[in-house]
C-alpha cells in the first residue's frame, strides 16, 4: 500500500484570531519552518538570480575573494550561493545549513549542474571543521538572529571566529534593525502561485528586540495547509559593530544596504532593507607542531555475558550465530584507529571497572547486566557512579524507552501520530478490552519483541482474551497493550549523532511480499530469534521510496523523538502506516542493534557506509558528545 500524507483539517492547522504573536512562538521555530513551504513563500526573493548575482558581485568586491580561498555558506539554505561561487571559479567553497531539506535540494541542484559541491547538515554554533582552516564564511540571506536567545547568536559569531584563519573575512547580510523597528508591514497577503496565498501579520517582541511573525498558507481548495510563527532578533549597525569588536574582529565596515528584487513586487518582509557587512578575524598565535605521534584512544567494549542464560535468545542460551556476530564486530573494530579491548564476563564486571578504569566505554551491553533485560540500565547507570564517559543513551531514556506506554503518551503530547491503543494491567480486576480488530498484543514493558509472535495478531475477542491469557504466563505481572493492527507500509528511520549535528541514515522499508499470506505481516519474535521460521526466511528489508513530504515528516518526528526523550548518539524509529495510509510510531530503540547483520548497519549500507564505518561514526558521536560536556563542565567550574 502506498503511504500517503493527508491533508489535515483546516482546524488542526490554524489557530484563528491571535492577540498575542510572541505567545505562540516555538523557541526552536526554525528547526521546521525551512520546508517545501518556504521555498514557495520566499521564492520570489530567494530563487531570484539578479538578487544572488548582485550579492556575490558585493562579496567579492567587499573582501577582494579569492578564487583559491577556502569559503563556507554558513546557513546556505538550498545554496544558491554556493553554486554561483562554484559557476564562477570558486571551487573551494562548501555550504552548511540545519534544513534538512533544503540541503537535500541543494545538493540535487549541484547534481543537475555537474557541479562536485559539499553540502552539509549543520547546527551554526557548532561549526564542526578545522580551527582556523577558512578564509571566509558568509551570512547572507538575513540567516542571523533565529535563536530565542542572544547567547546563542554569540555562539554562532565564536563558532564562525573558531573556523577562520587570522585575518580571514565574516560577510554578514543582515536586516537593518533601525529601519525595520519604524517600517514593518503589520499585515499583508499575496498569491505566490496559481492555487495558493499567504497572509502574514508581524509584531515587535516585548522586549522590541525581535520582529515576531506568522504566516498562514492557504490553498485556493482545501483551505490553511499552514499557520506558522517565526522570529529575527534585529541590530542596528553600531549593535552588531560593538559585539562584532568584543569579540576581537577587526576593520568592521558597512558597505551599504541591499534592498531585494521581487518577482511578485510585493511584500518583501525582513528581506526590504538590509545591512552588508564585513570584518576581520583577529591574529591568531600559531601552536607548535607537536611531533610525538598521536596516540590512539582506548576503548572498553562492555558486551553480554556468553557464559550465562540469556532467556530471550534461541534456547535460552548464546548460539553460534550470536559468537558469529560478536565476531564479526571485534574485525569491524580492528579496521579501526583505536585500542580495543572487551569486558564481556558479567560477574567480574563491577570490581574489573573499579580496579582498571577504563578511558571510554563502548557500551554495547543491550542484553543487560547478568543478561536480563530489565537490567539494561544498570550498566550505564554503574559507569556514571564510576564517572566512566560511555557511549549510548543514559539510564533515565533506557528507563523511558522500556515503556512502551510511556514513550506513546510523550509521542501524542507531541502531536506525532500513534496507534489506537488499550493499557491492560493485570492486576485489574476488570478491563475494558477494545472491540477493533484486527489488534495486535505486546507486552508494556520489553525488548527484543519477546510475546510478540504470529499469534500476537487477533481478529475477534476470543483469540484476544486466548493470547492475553498467554501474555499473562509467559510474563507474569507485565502491563499489556492491545493496539489496532498496522496494516500498511512499515519504516525504520536510524539516527547517529546528537542535537546539532545529526546524520540521518536512508529510511528503510520492511518487505513482507514473500511471507506467507496466511501470516501476519509484523517483526516478531520468529522474525529475530528463530532461524528455521518462515519469518526468518521471508522478510527482507530495501531502501525506502518515499515522496520529498514523507521523508521529511518520518526525519522529523525521529529528531523530535529523539531530543524529547535524551537518546544520545544512536537511536532507531519505527513506524508504519494504518490502511488510510497515515504513519504512526511504532517504537523507539535507544541503543539500537549494532550487530553487522542488523536493521541499523542495513541502512548504513544504503548510504554507502560499511560496518565498520558505521561503527565509527557512533563512537565519533559519543566521543565529540563526552568531550564537549567535559568542555562545558570545565568552563563553567572555572566561571564559578
Amino acid at each position: 500500500m502506498a503511504t500517503v500524507i493527508p491533508e489535515p483539517s483546516s482546524s488542526s492547522r490554524t489557530l484563528g484570531p491571535v492577540a498575542d504573536l510572541e505567545k505562540h512562538l516555538p523557541s526552536d521555530w526554525w528547526r521546521t519552518l525551512f520546508n517545501s513551504f518556504y521555498l514557495k513563500t520566499d521564492g520570489d526573493v530567494i530563487e531570484n538570480d539578479d538578487n544572488t548575482f548582485r550579492e556575490i558581485e558585493m562579496l567579492i568586491n567587499a573582501v577582494n575573494l579569492k578564487p583559491e580561498d577556502k569559503v563556507l555558506d554558513l546557513c546556505c539554505g538550498q545554496g544558491r550561493h554556493v553554486l554561483a561561487l562554484q559557476r564562477r571559479g570558486y571551487e573551494n567553497v562548501m555550504g552548511l545549513d540545519r534544513s534538512r531539506y533544503l540541503i537535500r535540494v541543494a545538493k540535487k541542484r549541484a547534481q543537475q549542474l555537474n557541479l562536485v559541491v559539499k553540502f552539509a547538515e549543520g547546527d551554526a554554533r557548532r561549526i564542526r571543521l578545522p580551527e582556523s582552516s577558512l578564509d571566509c564564511v558568509v551570512l547572507f540571506g538575513n540567516s542571523f538572529g533565529y535563536f530565542e536567545s542572544q547567547e546563542d547568536d554569540l555562539a554562532v559569531l565564536n563558532s564562525i571566529l573558531r573556523v577562520l584563519k587570522t585575518e580571514g573575512h565574516l560577510v554578514m547580510d543582515i536586516v537593518n534593525g533601525e529601519w525595520m523597528r519604524e517600517h514593518f508591514e503589520p499585515r499583508s497577503w499575496e498569491w505566490i502561485d496559481e492555487t495558493h496565498f499567504v497572509c502574514r501579520e508581524r509584531s515587535l517582541s516585548n522586549d522590541k528586540t525581535r520582529i515576531i511573525s506568522r504566516e498562514v498558507i492557504v490553498h485556493a481548495e482545501r483551505g490553511v495547509i499552514a499557520d506558522q510563527f517565526y522570529a529575527e532578533r534585529i541590530y542596528t549597525f553600531a549593535e552588531i559593530k560593538q559585539i562584532l569588536a568584543s569579540l576581537n574582529f577587526t576593520d568592521i565596515i558597512l558597505h551599504g544596504g541591499l534592498v531585494a528584487d521581487s518577482t511578485r513586487n510585493q511584500d518583501l518582509g525582513m528581506m526590504a532593507n538590509r545591512m552588508f557587512i564585513s570584518a576581520k578575524a583577529p591574529y591568531k598565535a600559531k601552536t607548535a607542531l607537536s611531533t610525538a605521534v598521536k596516540t590512539k584512544k582506548s576503548l572498553l567494549v562492555l558486551l553480554g555475558d556468553p557464559r550465562q542464560p540469556d532467556k530471550i535468545k534461541r534456547n535460552g542460551q548464546f548460539n553460534a550465530e550470536d559468537l558469529h556476530t560478536i565476531q564479526c564486530l571485534k574485525d569491524a573494530l580492528a579496521t579501526l584507529n583505536y585500542n580495543v579491548n572487551y569486558l564481556d564476563n558479567h560477574k567480574k564486571l563491577i570490581d574489573t571497572l573499579r580496579q582498571n578504569k577504563p578511558q571510554f566505554v563502548l557500551n554495547f551491553c543491550d542484553e543487560g547486566f547478568n543478561n536480563d533485560a530489565l537490567l539494561e540500565l544498570h550498566v550505564p547507570a554503574l559507569l556514571e557512579m564510576l564517572n566512566i564517559p560511555y557511549s549510548g543513551a543514559a539510564p533515565p531514556c533506557l528507563a523511558l524507552c522500556y515503556n512502551k506506554s510511556a514513550v506513546r503518551a510523550v509521542a501524542q503530547s507531541m502531536e506525532i501520530p500513534v496507534p489506537l491503543e488499550t493499557y491492560y494491567d493485570p492486576s485489574d480486576q476488570a478491563a475494558t478490552l477494545p472491540s477493533i480488530f484486527p489488534a495486535i498484543l505486546k507486552p508494556n514493558l520489553g525488548d527484543s519483541s519477546i510475546g510478540i509472535t504470529q499469534d500476537a495478531v487477533v481478529n475477534n475477542p476470543r483469540d484476544l482474551v486466548n493470547y492475553l491469557d498467554r501474555l499473562k504466563t509467559l510474563l507474569p505481572n507485565t502491563p499489556i497493550l492491545i493496539q489496532e493492527y498496522l496494516s500498511g507500509a512499515e519504516y525504520s528511520v536510524g539516527i547517529i549523532g546528537n542535537p546539532g549535528h545529526f546524520t540521518i541514515l536512508p529510511i528503510m522499508m520492511v518487505d513482507y511480499s514473500h511471507l506467507p499470506k496466511n501470516l501476519p505481516k509484523i517483526l516478531g519474535y520468529e522474525s529475530k530469534w528463530l532461524p528455521d521460521s518462515a519469518y526468518w526466511n521471508n522478510i527482507s528489508y530495501k531502501a525506502a521510496e518515499l515522496d520529498v513530504e514523507a521523508e521529511r515528516l518520518l526525519s522529523d518526528y525521529a529528531t523530535m523523538l529523539f531530543e524529547r526523550l535524551g537518546c544520545r548518539d544512536y537511536a532507531r524509529f519505527d513506524f508504519r502506516a494504518d490502511e488510510q495510509g497515515q504513519l504512526k510510531l511504532l517504537e523507539v530503540n535507544p541503543n539500537p542493534g549494532w550487530c553487522w547483520d542488523g536493521k541499523f548497519n542495513l541502512m548504513a549500507s544504503f548510504a554507502g557506509k560499511s560496518y565498520s564505518e558505521m561503527l565509527h561514526l557512533i563512537i565519533e558521536a559519543a566521543l565529540e558528545r563526552t568531550h564537549n560536556h567535559k568542555q562545558k563542565t570545565l568552563e563553567e567550574g572555572e566561571a564559578a
